[in-house]
């Protein structure tokens, strides 16, 4: 079985990742978590305006932000397979993509991977959770076939470098 992923977006961009994109991604990551496989959630992608309000009143931070996590909590007594929902912003992945000169469908990857990490009880206060956080993200990306996204940029070759002056 899978996961069950209720896509919503809010937001007028074209290049959205598609639901079979994200149910896909949050398989990824609910294959560690076998007696989570059957799990459902939200993935609402918005635009700058609503992730700034969401990280205002539930972070105190004033600002859009990549991904939020809000985690499912039933009341004593009551098992439901509900993980919570992720709200993802477009403008903020579409920028930290480019910065960081990745494709925009691997960021949102990570983004959905991240964001299903959190709703399962993982976090990156502490150093030692943020190892074994970014851990999980790296080995579940690269299953997925996408590159560490913690790595270091390669740097750009030096037009002034000698390799380059040999070969002119």
């Amino acid at each position: 079985m899978s996961a069950c992923v209720d896509r919503q977006v809010a937001s007028e961009a074209s290049d959205l990742p598609e639901a079979d994109d994200l149910e896909r991604w949050v398989d990824a990551v609910l294959a560690h978590y076998p007696e989570r496989a059957e799990s459902e959630l939200t993935i609402r992608l918005v635009d700058a305006d609503e992730s700034q309000t969401l990280n205002r009143d539930y972070r105190g931070k004033d600002a859009p932000t990549n991904v939020l996590s809000f985690p499912f909590e039933a009341p004593p007594g009551l098992e439901l397979p509900l993980l919570g929902d992720l709200v993802i912003c477009h403008p903020v992945v579409v920028r930290e993509a480019r910065e960081q000169d990745k494709s925009l469908i691997d960021h949102y990857a990570h983004m959905v991977v991240h964001g299903t990490l959190h709703l399962l009880g993982h976090d990156h206060i502490e150093d030692e959770e943020a190892d074994l956080m970014e851990g999980l993200e790296r080995s579940i990306l690269a299953g997925l076939g996408i590159d560490d996204p913690y790595a270091p940029p390669a740097p750009s070759p030096d037009p002034g470098s000698e390799d380059e002056r040999a070969d002119a």
